[in-house]
């Protein structure tokens, strides 16, 4: 008898249909990922199983947990099986996690309502937990708030929390979207290790095949709610049968057309010994303030036309030294000029004006009550003549062209976009005061494959057209490898590395770069498996 078991499951909310005949199964101490697109259904079928639903949802068909049909039970009993034969790990850990309680608290939440262990009990397992997922309590106290820890530190809690019962079947839905590479091939080994070690089933929900291509015995890939292809990993990877499979493939190993840059020594900006300390709490009254320091004599230069990466884990410093040369912090020592002229926190709106940014999440940096003609037009109140009229809806509908959308979006709301849309909403943002300099943090992180690919040859398609100069923050190597022209790799607030990007990443001199470009997911060769 498989563990779980999905037959013909449909499901639809209201008059909308989200799931058509679903069927697929998974066997204990097996790992099965589910892949495709943004509104797939990936994570609608994750949902179906845990009943976690809309309450205009309605299912039909069969989904067994060990012969148990999960669609006839009440909600108590669904109770009962959530977090005791079933975990799951949600996308986002900060949003997963409770602020105002402590992490041990947590985990033992879960322990405390599900058996009739006894408080001290169950702080003891969920010490044993959070030490099986890498988080002792020698350095990291139970007492700790989620903010306290980095990105891949609450997703281990969100792992421990959801293993904290050995359930049968655990769903990670998207576990390493958002994580650095040496922290998602960790959090990656750390899944295969407690499958191995408890047995349970494994269901992971991502939209990378490069990430499950090593790791997965089995995958479904799904399109518009339906299973489109599901076959054993290698197999399915030597001989991709649906159209669609072979187009996510394409996409994840896309490679942008960057057209050549220019030779001109002009730089545009430049970073010179930039040095920024952070100050740290008084571990007693008296005692002397101490200082981290989180950008450590940094110096690069960025010159007119060229495309410059920039990568390392998180923590490394890379988002303290965007705000600084964005002007929003201070430096303790050193200079950052941009186009000749000093950046700070009382930097020239003019001088703003010629430095645009886009961030990791567009719908983040929105205002949702706004239209999206007065969301592009933002940056306009840098400039010291800014256009009216006609001139303007001109300027609006240039922009939204050419980032390929159409004039008439200029009237919606940012609500009725997609994900993919709404990162072209903020690079048309940008564009609009046509800047000589644009910083990319994280901007295609979010995005799955095929909309990735789209905006990776809209920003080449920009550079060409615009002769843009950006720099380009990013924790994915593949992307950074494809759209840049040189590469700094960051670690501990300094540049270790730097150099043009295919000699970076094909002869890598420092040991962290070695790590990072060994950390990175691969996929297989088309023809060959996954071998």
């Amino acid at each position: 008898m498989s563990l779980l078991t999905v037959d013909n499951l449909s499901l639809s909310i209201g008059d909308f249909s989200i799931l058509r005949d679903v069927s697929f199964s998974i066997e204990p101490g097996e790992i099965v990922a589910v892949t495709g697109e943004s509104g797939s259904g990936k994570s609608m079928t994750a949902f179906s199983v845990m009943q976690l639903l809309p309450e205009r949802a309605k299912s039909t068909g069969q989904i067994r947990l060990e012969g148990k049909d999960l669609l006839s039970l009440s909600e108590p009993q669904l109770c009962a099986i959530r977090g005791n034969d079933i975990g799951m790990v949600f996308q986002e850990p900060m949003t997963a996690l409770n602020p105002v309680k402590t992490i041990g608290a947590q985990v033992m939440e879960t322990i405390l309502i599900h058996t009739d262990m006894t408080p001290a009990q169950a702080e003891e397992q969920a010490r044993d937990m959070l030490t099986r997922v890498g988080l002792p309590p020698d350095r990291f106290p139970l007492s700790r708030y989620p903010h306290e820890l980095s990105g891949g530190q609450r997703q281990r809690v969100v792992i421990a929390m959801a293993i904290a019962l050995r359930p049968k079947l655990l769903i990670a839905d998207e576990p390493t979207t958002a994580l650095d590479v040496t922290t998602q091939a960790q959090i990656l080994d750390l899944l295969k290790e407690l499958v191995a070690e408890f047995g349970m089933g494994l269901m992971m929900i991502t939209h990378d095949l490069a990430v499950v291509s090593d790791m997965a015995d089995r995958i479904i890939v799904m399109r518009h709610g339906e299973i489109v292809e599901q076959g054993e990993t290698r197999a399915l990877f030597a001989d991709m049968k649906h159209p669609y499979t072979r187009a996510l493939f394409e996409a994840s190993g896309h490679q942008v057309d960057l057209p050549d840059a220019p030779d001109g020594p002009d730089p545009i900006l430049q970073v010179t010994n930039a040095i920024r300390d952070y100050p740290l709490p008084r571990t007693r009254l008296f005692a002397p303030r101490e200082h981290h320091r989180a950008v450590n004599d940094i110096t690069f230069t960025i010159h007119h036309g060229e495309r410059v990466g920039l990568v390392g884990e998180s923590g490394c410093g890379k988002s303290t030294l965007t705000r600084a040369i964005l002007g929003l912090e201070p430096l303790q020592s050193g200079s950052i000029t941009a186009f000749g002229h000093t950046v700070g926190p009382a930097m020239n709106p003019a001088l703003r004006s010629g430095l645009q940014v886009v961030f990791q999440d567009p719908y983040g940096s929105f205002n949702p009550r706004h239209k999206v003609a007065r969301i592009v037009t933002e940056p306009f109140h840098l400039l010291p003549d800014p256009p009216t009229g006609t001139a303007r809806d001109t300027a609006i509908a240039e922009a939204l062209t050419a980032v390929g959308l159409k004039p008439e979006d200029a009237q919606k709301y940012i609500h009725e976009f997609s994900g993919g849309q709404r990162q072209r909403i903020a690079i048309a943002r940008a564009l609009i005061i046509r800047p000589e300099l644009i910083i990319f943090d994280e901007a295609v992180s979010a995005l799955d494959v095929s909309i990735r690919a789209q905006i990776l040859d809209l920003i080449a398609d920009l550079s060409r057209s615009h002769n843009l100069s950006y720099l380009f923050i990013s924790h994915d190597l593949s992307v950074v490898r494809t759209v840049t022209d040189r590469v700094l790799v960051m670690k501990s607030g300094e540049i270790v590395e730097q150099g043009d990007t295919k000699e970076v990443f094909s002869n890598p001199q420092h040991p962290y770069t070695q790590t990072l470009i060994a950390a990175a997911p691969v996929l297989p060769q088309v023809g060959k498996g996954a071998a």
